[in-house]
């Protein structure tokens, strides 16, 4: 383990204890332990194959722990069906229901009655610049399109954790701005976790970075103490930070 940052002290939104996540003969998450703090934008960085999605899924309740434990001080007898939004990888929409229409659909299912689940859909489309296409089958939509309605999607029912894996995946610059600046919307009011090999997304959204590999935290802290105390060196990027800690080898995807 190299130099980890001491958090900020405050309450903590989740603590992963001693997880571990095995298939079989393989560990694709081992023994991590780490503690996100309520209320920031915390980074999980990594090559692929790292364990990012694996974690994350665990968080979610989508994969079963092998080992460990996962706790959420902050949020203590909250609805867990509540607390969190997740955005996976890959989009997930109905394409034959409209943008407002899926967006209704899924707050109903978070027993959000019909009238406050079409003022929020509304609301949350305007602001990821999809209300001219409110009633446009999701089939309909461009690649970064989908993107942002899956965005809407995991915020319809206004969680307090927010999970956001590889979010900028397929989107265009133009769009990449608008999804950071939403993003950005929920500092200090939300808890985000964000997973992405993206350096430039990483440092300029994230509270704190935890650089992962081979399913273990190799360092974290914010991006400026990263890259000025990692292997007791200086770094001019978090792209420089992360190579000397993963290495330079290709990944499989």
């Amino acid at each position: 383990m190299h130099k980890i940052e001491q958090e900020n002290s405050g309450i903590i939104a989740l603590e992963l204890k001693n997880i571990s996540k095995h298939f079989e003969k393989f560990v694709a998450v081992n023994n991590l332990t780490l503690q996100v703090p309520k209320n920031i934008i915390f980074t999980l960085l990594g090559p692929n194959g790292a364990g990012k999605t694996t974690t994350i899924n665990m968080i979610c309740g989508l994969s079963e722990i092998s080992e460990g434990s996962i706790h959420f001080p902050a949020y203590q007898g909250k609805d867990f069906k509540r607390l969190i939004g997740y955005c996976p990888q890959e989009n997930v929409i109905y394409p034959k229901l409209t943008c407002l229409e899926q967006l209704e659909f899924v707050g109903c299912m978070h027993d959000i009655d019909s009238k406050s689940a079409k003022r929020r859909a509304l609301e949350l489309l305007e602001k990821m610049g999809l209300s001219e296409k409110k009633d446009t089958l999701a089939s309909k939509l461009s690649g970064g399109m989908k993107r942002r309605l899956t965005i809407c999607l995991a915020l319809i029912h206004d969680p307090e954790i927010l999970i956001l894996d590889e979010p900028e995946a397929g989107l265009d610059p133009q769009s990449r701005i608008l999804v950071r600046e939403f993003i950005l919307n929920f500092k200090n009011s939300k808890t985000i976790i964000l997973t992405t090999h993206n350096m430039d997304e990483a440092e300029r959204l994230s509270d704190i970075v935890a650089i992962m590999d081979s399913g273990k935290i190799l360092t974290q802290g914010t991006p400026s103490f990263l890259k000025s105390n990692s292997l007791n060196q200086e770094y001019k990027t978090l792209e420089d930070v992360f190579i000397s800690l993963t290495g330079r080898s290709l990944r499989d995807n």
